[in-house]
């Protein structure tokens, strides 16, 4: 049996989801503080691979990291960051460490990744780490009874089956990265990467270089060469969320790589190929984007080969009953609760609300119910607070719910007149707010708007 050993510097969530995951895989895990660990402790130990939890110091982190590698010896590591890491903690972790995952951490994810840096040493838990990919993140989360759903839930598998370009549409929080999981991890491709990529984050000018990589000395920074997110899918999956966001020109580079799966790092002068299989997915209509001339006609019918269409939440109303009891049996799991019950009147006002953010909204209402009800059952109060934040009339408000309440009225109709004025463009309307984009299009979704009505 493999020995994982994890170092972090105080027991967090993403640690707890590593050592609940971990041994049911077949790892043997041993824990660790790296505030007062010695670099050749691990050594010691005699551990297969060390995981390092980045923890908020990040000045004694990184020396830690440097402490741990110099010399590259030793058993292989794997740090685990958080979502939006110190850039010198991420520098550091390129060049001192084996590999090195992003939060929000999956533990079937983490399971994957620790395979593949032990290489050989992990062959004996790559049976088991698959099936827990398949139990976390491949079908058993699409969870639904409806037919219009479970039509299309029942597609995955033959599309699985294939190895061409999949389009999956759907409204924001309807589960289509979750589809996209489903279908690497029951294609043939399950054993190397699934690469998800966020196209709305991803600036023009950065495009290439995020996408194909870029050689040593290619530009100023350039201080060694760097693949890109297409060579780090060969073999697997590279997932394009909100493709519909990538600018004609990034359009254009990407079709290029689809006609014949070759790309040219920045800087380079041969051609590398990279066998990735792609999944793409878009809230809007591309249809409508084409003939307005926003996406590329070609590009549209090069990944419009199979397709399958998530379902929004109102239409499958039977469906939110089922959700809220799975997502509650999850929730107090991984917070460690007792196990709570919705009750009738609960699950009532559940079925009757709109739910705008689809499934991912009803997730995130029964996580904070959980956190937030006192006692075994949660009510209807428990709810309608979390659900409903307009203030009724004749309430009295607190100082600082006005305040919140003003901010988010006054976000809401800012952003709105932005994107309006600029044709649901984020990218100039952000500019124009003098906010950094992934910041603005956080604010976009947080009030539920859609660019694409306001074009």
């Amino acid at each position: 049996m493999a020995t994982v050993l994890v170092i972090e510097d105080e027991e967090t969530l993403v640690s707890q989801a590593i050592r609940r995951a971990l041994p049911r895989s077949g790892f043997h895990v041993e824990r660790a503080s790296w505030k007062t660990f010695a670099g050749e402790a691990p050594r010691r130990h005699r551990v297969d691979l060390t995981v390092i939890v980045a923890g908020v110091d990040a000045t004694r982190f990184m020396a830690f990291v440097d402490s741990l590698r110099q010399g590259h010896a030793g058993p292989p590591t794997l740090a685990v960051l958080q979502e939006e890491p110190d850039p010198n903690v991420l520098a550091v972790c390129c060049e001192a460490t084996d590999d090195f995952v992003l939060g929000p951490l999956r533990p079937a994810e983490i399971c994957q990744r620790i395979v593949r840096v032990m290489g050989d040493n992990g062959r004996a838990q790559r049976y088991e780490a698959r099936k827990l990919v398949n139990e976390e993140i491949g079908l058993a989360e699409l969870v639904g009874n409806d037919p219009s759903f479970v039509d299309e839930v029942e597609k995955i598998p033959r599309v699985a089956r294939t190895d061409t370009e999949v389009l999956i549409t759907g409204e924001t929080g309807t589960g289509k990265e979750l589809c996209a999981r489903a279908i690497h991890n029951l294609s043939s491709r399950r054993d190397f990467a699934f690469i998800p990529v966020d196209c709305g984050t991803l600036p023009n000018q950065l495009f290439e270089n995020e996408m194909f990589g870029h050689e040593r000395g290619a530009f100023t920074d350039a201080h060694r060469a760097q693949k890109g997110l297409v060579a780090a899918a060969d073999r697997g999956t590279l997932f394009l969320d909100e493709i519909d966001s990538l600018s004609l020109a990034a359009q254009a580079k990407l079709l290029r790589f689809l006609q014949d799966r070759t790309h040219k790092p920045l800087g380079g002068e041969t051609f590398a190929h990279a066998d990735a299989r792609i999944v793409a997915a878009t809230n809007c209509d591309l249809e409508r984007a084409v003939e307005e001339g926003q996406f590329r006609r070609d590009l549209f019918f090069r990944i419009n080969v199979l397709r399958l269409h998530m379902i929004p939440l109102r239409e499958r109303p039977s469906d939110v009953a089922l959700l809220a009891e799975h997502f509650l049996a999850r929730c107090c799991a991984e917070l460690g609760c007792i196990r709570k019950v919705l009750t009738p009147s609960s699950l009532g006002l559940l079925r009757s609300l709109e739910w705008p953010g689809n499934v991912r909204e009803l997730y995130n209402v029964i996580r904070r119910a959980v956190v937030f009800a006192e006692g075994h059952a949660i009510s209807p109060s428990d709810i309608m607070p979390l659900r409903r934040p307009d203030l009724a009339a004749g309430d009295r408000p607190s100082f600082r719910e006005a305040r919140a309440h003003a901010m988010a009225q006054f976000e809401q109709k800012y952003v709105t007149k932005l994107l309006r004025r600029h044709a649901g463009n984020i990218t100039r309307a952000a500019s124009a707010a003098g906010k950094d984009r992934r910041e603005f299009g956080r604010l976009v979704k947080r009030h539920r708007i859609d660019p694409l009505d306001l074009r």
